[in-house]
């Protein structure tokens, strides 16, 4: 219902998915309000009244984005029955669904680096990558005391490796990369652990 008690003539999540898909592929300066306003099939009084501004509705963009692609990726660095397995499973769930097909290519938050927009989205979209790079430097301590790795093992540099491992494969993926190649980069990166650990 809106704030006059008239039933909303749309599907504020259809939409909110809609104009997600549109920023993923697109990025943030360069989707115009008549775009956005066609994919989520509304009028731009419509929007405003729903989502306030482009600003807000691009925040709401990263938002679901991360809830409904962040398991997927993320989960599997939670799951490996060790860290070495956890970061594994991270990339290679990376190069599963990073390459474009129903979906743009691509991780959104990585590929929206924030220069063309407002800084609070730009805050945003930082928050969100030091987010994942917290998540492995946790796992990865979590290795540690478990004895995966050695006590002397640099936690901050190994996650921060892994990380932009990924990322790059998120910027291979909207080139084009595939799947077999993503992987070939994630077993490649791999290889260099044991040197990492220490």
């Amino acid at each position: 219902m809106s704030a006059r008690g008239r039933p909303r003539g749309f599907d504020r999540d259809a939409a909110l998915d809609a104009a997600t898909l549109l920023f993923w592929l697109q990025g943030y300066a360069a989707t115009s309000m008549a775009e956005l306003c066609q994919a989520m099939g509304i009028a731009s009084p419509s929007l405003y009244a729903a989502f306030g501004s482009k600003e807000a509705l691009y925040a709401e963009a990263i938002a679901r984005y991360a809830e409904t692609y962040g398991p997927l990726i993320w989960g599997p660095l939670e799951a490996g029955e060790s860290a070495r397995a956890g970061v594994e499973g991270l990339l290679m769930a990376s190069a599963a669904l990073l390459p474009a097909g129903e979906r743009p290519g691509g991780c959104m938050i990585t590929l929206s680096l924030g220069g063309d927009c407002q800084p609070e989205l730009r805050a945003l979209l930082r928050q969100g990558r030091e987010k994942g790079l917290r998540r492995i430097e946790a796992r990865l301590e979590r290795g540690r005391e478990a004895g995966d790795l050695p006590p002397g093992a640099d936690i901050p540099a190994m996650a921060r490796f892994y990380l932009g491992v990924q990322q790059g494969m998120s910027v291979q993926a909207r080139d084009g990369a595939s799947r077999e190649e993503l992987e070939q980069i994630a077993r490649n990166a791999l290889r260099a652990w044991d040197t990492l650990a220490g």
